[in-house]
């Protein structure tokens, strides 16, 4: 009886094991084939999770919960190498990228952490979606806070391995790559490369008093 119920349960471990594969694949499918205005709906949808159980959760666990959904929604390799520019992306060694894009890749998801700390009645709203030159396209949205006001939030993306991922967002038409690239930029030729790190890290560590 047990060697039965034994070969029943190698049989069905076998079965899952074939099955996983074909299930992680159906889900990166899935993702892949997702739309501009889809990827950024799926932000968006988790960041009000994130929010209603902000409270909860506490920054480790909305930056853990949000973590896997920066990643598949931002190209953040392009975002720091644009924020850079060739000419001191060209400086850096590997071992100095590699540091660099998770320095900024943990920045990002510790941003939207610190940020989307709470829920206060805000709804997100998706505008429109629209082509842009060089086969980018943007999604424009309006976040509507509890007070009737409204922020605009427009991203831009571009198709990467068959998968549309954000490369920069407009707060209120103001550019988050500008920005970063001006500030960046303005570090890297007055104190180097070890001094924007330690800025990127200051700024993640800023993140965990929200």
């Amino acid at each position: 009886m047990k060697a039965k119920l034994t070969i029943k349960l190698l049989r069905w471990c076998l079965i899952l094991v074939m099955l996983l594969p074909i299930s992680m694949a159906l889900r990166a499918s899935d993702s892949a084939s997702d739309s501009p205005e889809q990827v950024i709906q799926k932000l968006q949808s988790s960041l009000l999770q994130v929010m209603r159980e902000g409270e909860q959760l506490g920054y480790e666990g909305r930056y853990k919960f949000l973590e896997p959904v920066v990643e598949q929604s931002h190209d953040i390799e392009l975002i720091i190498k644009t924020i850079l520019g060739a000419t001191y992306w060209s400086q850096l060694d590997k071992e100095q990228k590699n540091l660099v894009i998770d320095t900024f890749r943990q920045l990002s998801i510790a941003t939207y952490a610190g940020r989307f700390n709470r829920y206060e009645g805000e709804q997100f709203e998706v505008i429109e979606q629209r082509a842009l030159p060089h086969e980018q396209t943007l999604v424009r949205s309006q976040l509507t806070k509890s007070d009737g006001g409204t922020v605009n939030f427009d991203y831009v993306l571009h198709q990467t391995e068959g998968r549309w991922r954000i490369v920069n967002i407009l707060f209120d038409g103001v550019s988050d790559l500008a920005i970063k690239r001006g500030e960046y930029r303005a570090i890297m030729q007055r104190d180097g490369f070890q001094a924007l790190i330690e800025s990127l890290k200051e700024k993640i560590a800023l993140t965990r008093q929200n």
